[in-house]
């Protein structure tokens, strides 16, 4: 017997207010209970959502313990080495990691098995190949130039890129399950499993008499990532192989990069705009001003990963509409995912405010003056869900060079503004610059995907609008 929303309601609740929940209700139960591709994105959001919910209480809840066990300097010197790292494992995927969400569906849609077969093993080896290369390079560039960093980096970064095969991988794996629905595979790992391994580690290091700093973080990053990506690979790149057609491989190599490369970019652009205040601000200013400003970022993500969550949830949905030619399911479903974006974003963004200094103070009462900060860098979450998941519109129908010149641009805004900010204003610059930033991504992508598909995706459009409709 299936559960409904609306008649548990009707059970519980007195009639009238039953009454005026009921279409609200009804709606939810479509939703969720329904059998049509809508329900299904919509249940794959709902699912990320919850594991983006689990997995902010538990990256807060890590990073407060870190906070208190390192002390602001040493805590500002790991997580200005974590975020490059996790920057640096996120573009040596590629594209990858991003491109393979459209090429699962649409080969399997077009039964080329072959073309399947070759992308889920050929994109293994391609960001295993650029992750160590990378990786080898950066620990040789720090070797090189470890007179010139200071001496407190040093050995945390070399250790940093030890992660960085294991990371690419990592992502590549949540791109395969994200192309193949499978909500909890993509998730669950990365942002479950490592994040709660690496808190585990950490305190049996400290309790057996490790010092509690940078150096002892990473090599507990260390074996969190290793663990949980060869996990990873265990179950969802077996289970991927074993539901594909047994026909002899095929790689075409250029198609990948010609659709891979500008995906690069554009995700490349935007992990990097994302991180770009907290290394801007490890560039102007001392280690423990990184650490509040990270732990304010960190406070943020309760309220930024709603539009994460719909985006892991929605993309290989829009893949399917645009290569089966339905435009008005298009701009219908467009249109739905911006009003899950936009509506708990402002429902958690109010929550945070109010709670905000409280959470802060679990860092440290040091930490507390990040909490004025949190205010602007709201408003430029808020502004940014205005349009949704525009960006995944973009690049799953085609128009990835597109979607990366407008990052290429949002990124210098993003720069510049730190740049000129900081210096001046210290953490309230990197905060300005940082929403400045989100809301021109917002105004830049509603007019593109107005532009290349016709579609209004803003939470102001009333309705979607087709041209020639």
């Amino acid at each position: 017997m299936r559960v409904s929303a609306a008649t548990t309601a009707e059970r519980i609740l007195p009639e009238r207010l039953a009454a005026r929940a009921r279409p609200y209700l009804e709606a939810f139960d479509k939703l969720a209970f329904g059998t049509g591709e809508r329900s299904h994105a919509a249940r794959m959001s709902l699912t990320a959502f919850a594991v983006r919910v689990s997995s902010a209480v538990i990256a807060f809840a890590s990073q407060v313990f870190l906070a208190r066990w390192m002390g602001g300097f040493e805590y500002g010197v790991f997580v200005l080495v974590w975020t490059a790292m996790l920057i640096l494992g996120n573009l040596s995927c590629l594209g990858f990691h991003t491109s393979i969400i459209r090429f699962i569906p649409e080969y399997r849609g077009q039964g080329r098995s072959a073309d399947l077969r070759g992308v889920l093993l050929g994109s293994r080896l391609i960001v295993f190949a650029a992750s160590s290369l990378i990786a080898l390079a950066g620990a040789a560039m720090i070797h090189a130039l470890s007179d010139r960093i200071e001496p407190h980096h040093v050995v945390p970064f070399l250790l940093g890129m030890v992660c960085l095969p294991m990371m690419g991988l990592s992502d590549l794996m949540q791109g395969v399950a994200r192309g193949h629905a499978w909500p909890f595979h993509a998730m669950l790992p990365t942002y479950i499993l490592r994040p709660l391994l690496l808190l585990i580690l950490m305190v049996a290091a400290v309790a057996t008499g490790a010092p509690a700093n940078a150096e002892t973080g990473m090599y507990a990053a260390i074996v969190a990532t290793y663990a949980t990506t060869l996990f990873q690979l265990v179950t969802v790149s077996n289970r991927a192989e074993r539901e594909a057609e047994p026909v002899r491989r095929t790689f075409p190599v250029r198609g990948w990069m010609v659709v891979s490369l500008p995906v690069f970019l554009i995700e490349g652009f935007i992990y990097i705009l994302t991180n770009a205040d907290v290394l801007m601000v490890g560039f102007f200013l001392p280690p423990p001003d990184v650490a509040v400003y990270f732990a304010t970022v960190k406070t943020l993500a309760l309220v930024h990963f709603v539009y994460f969550a719909v985006r892991a949830g929605v993309a290989q949905r829009f893949a399917g509409l645009m290569h089966g030619d339905r435009p008005d399911e298009l701009a219908a479903f467009a249109h739905d995912t911006v009003r899950w974006t936009f509506w708990p974003t402002l429902a958690m963004a109010a929550l945070l405010l109010a709670a905000g200094e409280p959470l802060l103070m679990l860092f440290g009462s040091e930490f507390t003056a990040g909490y004025p900060l949190l205010f602007v860098l709201v408003a430029g979450v808020v502004a940014r869900a205005v349009v949704g998941p525009a960006e995944s519109v973009l690049t799953m129908g085609g128009y990835q060079n597109a979607c990366a010149r407008l990052y290429a641009v949002v990124l210098v805004v993003n720069v510049a503004l730190n740049c000129l900010l900081i210096p001046l204003y210290g953490l309230w610059g990197a905060a300005i610059a940082t929403a400045a930033a989100m809301a021109c991504e917002a105004v830049f992508l509603a007019f593109t995907v107005r532009a290349k598909l016709g579609i209004d995706m803003w939470m102001g459009a009333t309705a979607p609008h087709l041209r020639g409709s």
